[in-house]
């Protein structure tokens, strides 16, 4: 039997499900979702070159154990800073997208055809000196002039790629016409004898897995597809497909059925619009406080009311020190949205005495172990240590803390951000953690964006303490 590779979009493919950037913590949740599923591959999207982006992926990189495929836009070329963020991933790869279609070849490269192959050769070779495996990924094969596309892939794979998707991104072909499609590539292009070649097709017509089968009929070995709907075929189609025509066809796939409704249920809750913001449907004159930005002319009644909207229970004269340090912001940054009001509450309000101090701390983590920290804290004196296991370093780290406490609190939200750039930029990490009803914040900056985050939650749990005593 033949394992048919399911190649996991939802990540790549998220900021057109919810239509803005997840948040840190959503991604990472999402990537251990997948990791359970034992998809083939989970594909990253490509990053911005922002240090948030560069962070969510190394983060995710070491922390799954499924192979994780960096995009690569051939129209920005940061083949270097991509590789820099999945380059600790056990299984890496980089996954180079190029649109081989006339108009988007104008459009996003401004390149005709000899011009483009160019530069796919010369950035495929540039994939392939950092990586060991490299995929083309011809974006909307389906509506490229024929004999370029297979000039487009033959030079790709002459350059190194070792795989190579074909897409039909206008899901206009019939399954028939994706089955003969797929054929006239496998006969035009030879070296795909040796290289797998995978399929990517748009589920316009509701003919995606029909178009899916046929293209695994006529030689591709994986097709892409996503954990929620999306327009393309999603796993649980994908996995059906196998159980019903698996033995005629002579496939399997190692996707964890069991496994498969429960996590796909979990990640459309994350991923669906209407589950955008906890704060949705909580409005302010009419806005949304998910899209509030404050300025300086705001009075102190308009920003303690979208305080109290994010879950903050305030007093008067934390009220006033809030209000100061978000005037303060707002006259460098001209406007303050939700998140930075987030980190001045953290950072500003509710000061209270250190119950808990950090003595020291060590993580173990990697990507072939399982995540532990060994955490000793100290209380009025006395040294207490804790050991925690989790899906990664800085849910053991929370675990551990949970451990010494002997209690679970809810965590609320989770967010990491640089302060400072360079290699010994300074991380910030809020922890917002739910006690009685009440959300608690806390800030911790460190170079460490584990001590960031350690220091982030005792600053929390000090402040829930406090309250308790």
């Amino acid at each position: 039997m033949k394992t048919l590779k399911l190649i996991d979009m939802t990540l790549r493919e998220a900021s057109a499900i919810r239509g803005r950037e997840l948040t840190f913590k959503e991604k990472l949740e999402i990537a251990r979702s997948l990791d359970r599923l034992k998809a083939d591959t989970i594909e990253l999207a490509p990053i911005s070159g922002s240090r948030a982006d560069q962070l969510a992926n190394s983060t995710i990189a070491s922390m799954v154990a499924t192979r994780i495929s960096a995009a690569v836009d051939i129209s920005i070329g940061n083949v270097e800073e991509t590789w820099m963020s999945v380059k600790s991933a056990g299984k890496p790869k980089l996954n180079l997208l190029v649109p081989v279609s006339p108009v988007q070849m104008e459009y996003t490269c401004h390149k005709k055809a000899p011009a483009m192959l160019e530069t796919i050769r010369e950035q495929i070779k540039q994939c392939r000196f950092y990586s060991e495996h490299v995929e083309f990924s011809a974006v909307d094969a389906s509506r490229a002039e024929q004999d370029f596309l297979y000039q487009a892939i033959n030079t790709a794979i002459e350059a190194g790629a070792d795989k190579v998707t074909i897409c039909d991104t206008a899901g206009v072909m019939l399954p028939d016409e994706f089955g003969a499609f797929v054929a006239a590539v496998k006969k035009n292009c030879p070296g795909l004898d040796n290289i797998e070649l995978y399929v990517q097709i748009s589920d316009e017509m509701n003919m995606a897995v029909a178009c899916a089968a046929a293209a695994v009929a006529n030689g591709a070995a994986g097709v892409k597809c996503t954990a929620v709907n999306n327009g393309y075929p999603t796993l649980e189609e994908m996995t059906h497909f196998v159980q019903i025509k698996g033995v005629d066809m002579g496939i399997t796939t190692q996707i964890r059925v069991t496994e498969l409704n429960r996590t796909v249920r979990q990640l459309e809750k994350i991923l669906s619009p209407e589950e955008e913001n906890r704060f949705a449907n909580v409005t302010i004159e009419g806005i949304g406080t998910a899209n509030v930005c404050l300025d300086s002319n705001d009075s102190i009644e308009e920003v303690i009311k979208v305080v109290r909207q994010l879950g903050y229970d305030l007093t008067e004269e934390d009220n006033a020190k809030v209000y100061e340090a978000f005037l303060r912001v707002a006259d460098k940054k001209h406007f303050v949205g939700t998140r930075e009001l987030d980190a001045i509450v953290a950072s500003t309000a509710m000061e209270v005495p250190s119950t808990f101090r950090i003595k020291s701390y060590v993580i173990n983590s990697g990507n072939v172990i399982t995540a532990t920290a060994n955490i000793l804290l100290e209380k009025n004196g006395e040294e207490l240590r804790g050991v925690g296991i989790g899906d990664g370093p800085i849910d053991a780290a929370f675990q551990a803390i949970e451990q010494i406490i002997g209690h679970h609190y809810e965590l609320d939200d989770f967010q990491i951000q640089t302060v400072t750039e360079g290699r010994d930029a300074m991380g910030s990490a809020l922890v917002k953690l739910r006690a009685s009803g009440r959300v608690y914040s806390g800030n911790g900056i460190s170079t460490d964006i584990i001590g960031a985050s350690i220091r982030a939650y005792l600053s929390a749990l000090n402040k829930i303490v406090y309250e308790e005593a």
